[in-house]
Parts: structure tokens; sequence; C-alpha cells
């Protein structure tokens, strides 16, 4: 069968007995994690004003276990399924949008391990995520081409070898205990795990974004760090395809259930807005705005645009889960990866859009008072505007047209460089 009709044919989750199960014990992981989502949306209009970095609400989350939500019980995590992770994640972008941004790399390398071989290393690494410890990542750079400008080379010390570059959108490496940074060897790419505090390495919060403010995606200098041989991860090749693995729709989804949060956080403003107010622009003395039936249609459409973008992520969390189980059967296809991907660019096509018009139409409930500084209703705009940057849509878009006219999977256009 050719390949885009069988991609068509994949993944076509059914509503199974386990699955309504696993929806019981996500109500108890909200009430588990509900206290910490309140104290963490409590603050988050004075740490959006004064720029507060949340280090202590990433320690709440460390503290609480939702950093290591996907790590397995018995090394230290709740095993929790991927429809229950994101679902949580979605009430964590609500409360705060910056946080699921600033633990994504740490939620993607603990689904990289969980992909990996199941070794002694292997578990040795999601032991450390069970502590509440969290990994941040220095890919990306912001030089004149996409070349991996860090290196590696050897040291006097036996098996010893020294880093040295400079990294940017280090998101959440400012918080992380650990570093992922990938690095070159004048023969392949390599990732390279380091402690943040290790000597030579600083962490700059020089991010400049008008978004998502918080999520410390600036800097990170490597100066002569010494690094051991055991602390290279792996070796790759960025320009060679990323093939049979979940990880680029995971890390996707996150940027997708953050943008789900965000459109939650907006009807939820919308709401207390209006239901607060006593008067009503065009209309003489009070009036009660929550009585207005064109307020009615702004919020009636703010909630209809909530719940299409929830819906489309659990649509994707349930595609990925169904990937995630069929490799562990041992049979899943490259073509149900293939066929993930662009499921998941096309559901960012959509929810990129739909958040976006929330996030303007938000202000139509309240007129000039809307835009008061002290709301801070503008940062919903702005956060998804940001998020909606990464990764450009319009590439994915591409993507998923070769694909439906010629079958191209989207990892031979992108390789390993978008996560």
């Amino acid at each position: 069968m050719p390949l885009t009709r069988r991609c068509t044919a994949l993944i076509r989750p059914k509503v199974t007995m386990t699955q309504a199960s696993s929806q019981a014990v996500s109500d108890d992981l909200f009430k588990r994690f509900e206290g910490v989502f309140a104290r963490i949306a409590e603050g988050s209009i004075v740490r959006e004003s004064n720029r507060e970095l949340p280090y202590e609400a990433v320690q709440w989350l460390k503290d609480s276990g939702f950093t290591a939500l996907r790590v397995p019980a018995e090394l230290g995590g709740s095993g929790v399924s991927l429809p229950q992770f994101f679902a949580l994640l979605i009430r964590l972008a609500e409360a705060e949008s910056n946080l699921p941004q600033i633990l994504r790399v740490n939620a993607g390398f603990t689904e990289l391990l969980l992909e990996r071989k199941d070794d002694e290393r292997t578990r040795h690494w999601l032991s450390v995520i069970g502590k509440g410890e969290t990994f941040g990542a220095a890919a990306s750079e912001r030089t004149g081409s996409t070349d991996n400008s860090v290196t590696v080379t050897p040291d006097s010390q036996p098996r010893h070898l020294r880093l040295n570059g400079e990294k940017y959108y280090s998101t959440g490496t400012l918080y992380a205990d650990w570093i992922l940074a990938r690095a070159h060897d004048r023969e392949t790419d390599l990732n390279v795990l380091l402690r943040s505090d290790t000597p030579g390495v600083s962490r700059i919060d020089d991010w400049d974004g008008f978004g998502q403010r918080l999520t410390g995606s600036g800097t990170t200098r490597f100066d002569n760090v010494l690094v051991h041989q055991d602390q290279i991860l792996d070796r790759y090749k960025v320009s060679e395809p990323r093939r049979d693995t979940l990880i680029t729709a995971f890390y996707q989804t996150i940027h997708l259930a953050t943008l789900a949060g965000i459109a939650r956080a907006v009807q939820r403003d919308a709401v207390e807005f209006t239901q607060g107010r006593t008067r009503t622009f065009g209309v003489p003395g009070q009036s009660s705005p929550r009585d207005n039936p064109l307020v009615h249609r702004v919020v009636g459409r703010l909630a209809s645009l909530t719940w299409s973008t929830e819906q489309l992520v659990k649509s994707i969390a349930s595609d990925l889960e169904e990937v995630h189980q069929a490799r562990k059967r041992g049979e899943v296809r490259s073509e149900d990866y293939v066929a993930l991907d662009i499921r998941t660019f096309q559901a960012q096509q959509v929810i990129i859009g739909q958040v976006l018009e929330a996030t303007t139409l938000l202000f139509e409930v309240g007129g000039a008072s809307a835009t008061s500084d002290k709301r801070r209703l503008d940062r919903h705009w702005r956060n998804a505007r940001t998020l909606a940057s990464h990764n450009p849509a319009i590439l994915r878009e591409a993507a998923i047209g070769a694909f439906h006219l010629n079958g191209t999977p989207s990892s031979e256009r992108f390789g390993n460089a978008y996560i």
C-alpha cells in the first residue's frame, strides 16, 4: 500500500477500559497538583510585571514530582501515560505558560530515555530525573549559520575532553540541574551531559523576546569546561533525518499543550473580568455586562475555541500513546512515526490560529479597561505569539503538503534541527 494511504489509516485510538481507568487516575492527579497550580497562578501577574524569574515555582514542581511524571515508578517517578501527562501540562500552562516551556527539555529528555535501550545507563539517568533533578538544553545558536560551533577537544588527562563555545535559546537551562549540550568534535555531532554548576559554565539571563519572558531562553557559555568521555550520551549527524522516533511530535505537542493552557487562561480571565463589572460601553448608568447578549457571544466563542484546542491536544496525546505502546510491543512501523508527525503538524496549524484568535478576542469583553497594565491580559497574546514562532508553522505546513502530494516524510525536510 502506498505510504500516503497507509499513514492516513494509521493511529485511530479506540476507547477501552484501560483508557477509561487512565482518565480516573488523571482526576486523582489533578487533585494531587491543584494546590501547586493554584500557588503558581496566584503569583503569575506579579512575576510578569516585575520580571521575577520563577525559581520558587520550578522548585515546587520538582518537590511535587511533576518533573518526573513520565519516569517509571520503580525509578522514582509516577509512570503516567502520555494523555495524562499532557492533560496536566495544559493545566500548568493555564496557571503559568512559562513553566511548561521551562520544563520542555526535561520532559523531552525523559521521553528520549524511554525510547532508548533499557540498560543500566538509561535507568541511571531516569532515576536522576526521578529524584527531582531536571535537565535543560544548550542546542541552538544565534550565529550566521546553523552550524554547531561548540567544540569538544581532547584534554591532557586521559579520557577527558574540553568543551568550548556558546549557545542561545537555552530554554529552561537557567533553572536546570543538568545541561544537555550539543557539540562537535570534527567528526560527528554529539550530546554531552554535564551539571549546570560545572566550573566554566555560564548561564546568562539575556532572553529578550516580548513573550515567554521568564523561560530563561538565553545564552549558555562553555569556557574550557572539563568533561569526561562517559558524559557523552550519544553521537549523531544533525544533517541526517531523525527517523523512527516520536520525539519531534512530542516536543511539538508540548508547545500545543502550552497554547491550549493559554486558551484556558483567556477564557478564565474573560469570565472573571466580565462578572466583576457593573458598566457597559454605550449604556447609561449601572448595567451588567454579564447579561449582555453581545458579551455572551464573545465568551461563547472563547469557550468554543478553548474546547476545540484542548480536544486537538488530547487527540494528539492519544496518538503519541498509541505509538509508544506499539513500540513497547515491538509492533511499531516507520510509517506510524511518519503519520504521527504529520498529524501533529496539522494540529499545529489549527491550534495556533485558534489561540491567537482567542487572545485577541479577549479584549472585546471589556473595552479600554481591559488594557490596564495591572491586569496584564496582553501577556496571553504575547506568550501565544512567541510560542507560535517556534518551529515555524509555515515550514510545517509545506511539509504536510509535500507528504500528502508525494509521500515525503517530514524528517527528510528537517533532519535533527527542529525540536
